[in-house]
């Protein structure tokens, strides 16, 4: 069972390796949360941005009062959005969130992305939006005072660990260099057109354990990129079928797989029971070193998840 959890720095709190993400989740979701967690998941992981903590909330709850879960064997995440980054918003986001969820604490609060966006109150407009007036609107909300807030959640008993996403290796440097608790994860795009291998390497160095979000690559983008409507799927590549033919397997699980055995917690969304059940059973198989040389090839530092694809002129990840 060791290979099925990682262990947070600070808490050594248990984080399912793998669990259900609720990134468009948008219908039904109580239903399909709920279903996540009969199914088997015990990692839930939302964000305020999604617009669905509610529907997350409830399916949890449901769940918990049915008495297929207690609270405590599930290990639920949410972010912060950009939006909530001055040191004044930090407490009333995670407050919102708590509310919407009707939950006392949640497992991880992560910095969704390193951008510090004007405030808009949430009366007006909730989850904040990227653009005021048609405009990218930046406020000075500095990294180290928003850590200090994250902290002082911990401390209030709010969440449980702190995280980022979306952060590069400079800053995430710089961080450690005044964190008095440093980030238990990392949650980053990662697949194999993506593969990131210096990162993550660097990352587990420092103690800091690595979610992969968009495990199989262009298929949650096509609606924003054109790349990812011309490149091939990771689910129709030969080298991906090719592999899942000789285990047995499908392509989704080999894909899955690939991050895991690296040490990679993946979060894969379904809304099919069948594929829910499948997606969790990554562990009854290993790549041999001829598959994972063979997806190595795959490499093309192809980033879907760039800002740029939603009309954004900010150079993120450069």
């Amino acid at each position: 069972m060791s290979d099925q959890y990682l262990t947070l720095n600070r808490t050594n709190d248990k984080m399912p390796i793998i669990g259900f993400g609720c990134w468009k989740v948008e219908e039904n979701t109580e239903e399909v949360i709920y279903n996540a967690i009969k199914n088997g998941y015990r990692l839930i992981d939302g964000a305020a941005v999604y617009n669905n903590e509610v529907g997350v909330g409830r399916g949890i709850n449901r769940a918990i009062k049915e008495g297929i879960v207690k609270r405590e064997d599930l290990f639920v995440v949410s972010k912060l959005w950009n939006n909530y980054h001055n040191k004044a918003h930090v407490r009333p986001a995670i407050e919102r969130t708590l509310k919407d969820m009707n939950l006392d604490y949640i497992d991880l609060y992560i910095i969704h992305f390193p951008v510090p966006l004007e405030y808009v109150d949430p009366a007006v407009q909730y989850p904040g939006p990227w653009f005021i007036d048609g405009k990218v609107a930046l406020e000075k909300s500095p990294m180290h005072e928003l850590w200090a807030e994250m902290e002082k959640l911990v401390d209030a008993g709010l969440t449980r660990n702190l995280g980022v996403s979306n952060f590069n290796c400079q800053l995430i440097m710089d961080l450690l260099t005044y964190a008095k608790y440093k980030p238990a994860t990392l949650q980053i795009e990662l697949h194999p057109y993506l593969q990131q291998d210096p990162l993550v390497k660097w990352v587990q160095e420092q103690g800091i354990q690595v979610t992969a979000y968009s495990s199989f690559g262009p298929s949650s983008y096509v609606v924003f990129s054109d790349t990812a409507k011309t490149i091939p799927t990771l689910f129709e590549h030969d080298v991906i079928k090719s592999i899942a033919s000789k285990h047995n397997k499908t392509p989704a699980q080999v894909l899955l797989r690939w991050s895991v055995e690296r040490k990679v917690a993946v979060i894969p969304k379904s809304m099919n029971e069948d594929r829910l059940k499948s997606n969790l059973d990554i562990f009854s198989f290993k790549l041999d070193e001829k598959d994972t040389e063979e997806i190595k090839k795959l490499e093309q530092n192809l980033r879907f998840n760039s800002l740029f694809a939603y009309g954004i002129n900010i150079p993120l990840f450069d």
